[in-house]
Order: structure tokens, then C-alpha cells, then sequence
């Protein structure tokens, strides 16, 4: 896949600094782990596309680390060349060259919630697809019901029905790229 800058900042809202860029699929692991699926085993969490997606992470800056490899992310997001599932799409997506992208696996470590570390790192995936190196039309997700809220502050609106894995609600979340300004920080 191409290559994203890495970037620093501080947010507004957060006296916490900031370091978001490209990962390895490697270094999503743990977190992924730790905060979506805990109590499954970790090949739970590793997705067979893994190899074939774009990886971002976000740092703190106060972390130091010889290799960028070895350092670990607090927050991580995967983005995957998807289309829509063709059942749930409406009329003005139909066409071929709408280029969709999904995003999964998206977490940030459960201590730093509320902090905007994740408004960030949504705000550098958003970036991202955006540029000629993924050059999206649609970002879209499988959100847990219970996230709803932080996605449609985000800009993004559901289409389809819920359903569940395991005993979790989801419902798909969508974001029309040309029709989005700012990421809202909460």
C-alpha cells in the first residue's frame, strides 16, 4: 500500500501531544485485543486482509522508542478497500466508480478514552482516504450500537439493519467523503 505521513499535533481540546502515521498490521494487535474483543483469543482480532489494508496508529509523544516498530500505539484504526454490501446501498452509490473504504478494528487504549487521542486519529484516517494514495469516495463501518453517538458527532449516518455478533448490536455507519468539513472533537 503507499505511504502517509506521519504527523504531530497537539489537539485543542487535549494537552495530550500527539503523533499519528502508518503502521505495521503487527503493531495493531494488542490493542485491538485488549480493547474490542478481551475475552477471545487473539486470533479473534486478526483479520485475513490484514496484509492488504492501510494501518494507522496514534503515539504520545512523551514515548520514546529507538525503532517506530517498537513503539506501541494508543489508539489504532485499519482501513480496507470495500465496497458497500451491495444490498444496503442506495441509487447515488451504484455506480462502479465509487470507490469505498472500510474501517476496523478501530480502538484506543481504554484508559486514555475521552480524551481525543480517538478524534485525532479518525481525523488522520479521514486525511488519508482522502489522498491520491487511497482516494476515497466513502468511508464506512460496522459500528457497536453503543458507539453510535461518537460516529454521527462525527458527520456519519447509518444505513441498514442492526445485527449482532456474538451478543453485540452493530449497525453500519457511513461518511460521504465530498460532503464532510471538520472532525468534531467529542
Amino acid at each position: 500500500m503507499g505511504s502517509i505521513s506521519v504527523i504531530s499535533a497537539a489537539r485543542p481540546s487535549s494537552a495530550i501531544p500527539l503523533q499519528c502515521g502508518t503502521i505495521h498490521p503487527d503493531q495493531t494487535i494488542a490493542l485491538r485485543h485488549a480493547v474490542l474483543w478481551p475475552d477471545k483469543p487473539i486470533e479473534y482480532v486478526l483479520l485475513p486482509e490484514d496484509a492488504q489494508g492501510w494501518h494507522f496508529g496514534a503515539f504520545l509523544e512523551t514515548e520514546l522508542a529507538a525503532d517506530d516498530q517498537m513503539r506501541q500505539p494508543v489508539a489504532v484504526i485499519s482501513l480496507f478497500s470495500e465496497p458497500l454490501p451491495t444490498s444496503e446501498i442506495g441509487d447515488q452509490t451504484q455506480s462502479g466508480n465509487v470507490r469505498a473504504i472500510r474501517f476496523r478494528k478501530f480502538a484506543c487504549d481504554a484508559q486514555l478514552q475521552g480524551q481525543g487521542i480517538g478524534t485525532a486519529l479518525f481525523a488522520f484516517a479521514l486525511s488519508a482516504v482522502r489522498s491520491e494514495d487511497i482516494n476515497g469516495d466513502i468511508l464506512w463501518c460496522d459500528a457497536r450500537r453503543s458507539t453510535m453517538p461518537w460516529y454521527k458527532r462525527r458527520g456519519m449516518v447509518e444505513f441498514g439493519p442492526p445485527f449482532y455478533k456474538g451478543t453485540i448490536e452493530y449497525i453500519r455507519m457511513k461518511l460521504e467523503l465530498n460532503n464532510i468539513g471538520g472532525v468534531e472533537d467529542n
